[in-house]
């Protein structure tokens, strides 16, 4: 099954770029991408731009509107995500844990419909 780990944090919470503690972190993005890859697990991951390059569109009474930035009012911003294919949702907590983030932000672990099969 695929799980998607969606990657928030409050961007005051996040270690300075250029920092010591900024340097650890991206190291351990890399250390988790290496080990998701080497495990054979690892379907996507990304980054994203900052909240104020976000577009968010929803269609009401027929009508097309877009609003700058994301809809939900939250603290927390959606940073980045993986896909990973796993056996089920504990070990997807186990990988969950592993991401840097995971220290002062949240990631939320959901898995991904599968259409193609009858007890989606």
């Amino acid at each position: 099954m695929q799980y998607m780990f969606l990657i928030y944090h409050t961007p005051d919470a996040e270690p300075t770029y250029g920092s010591p503690e900024f340097q650890a972190m991206m190291e351990g993005f890399a250390a988790f991408n290496r080990q998701a890859a080497a495990d054979g697990v690892l379907r996507a991951g990304e980054g994203l731009k900052g909240v104020e390059t976000a577009t968010s569109l929803r269609v009401r009474a027929g009508k097309v509107e877009t609003m700058d930035g994301p809809f939900a009012e939250t603290r927390e911003h959606l940073g980045g995500f993986y896909l990973l294919e796993l056996p089920d949702l504990d070990a997807a907590l186990r990988y969950a844990a592993q991401i840097p983030v995971a220290h002062f932000g949240t990631i939320e672990v959901r898995p991904v419909m599968d259409y193609d099969l009858p007890d989606h």
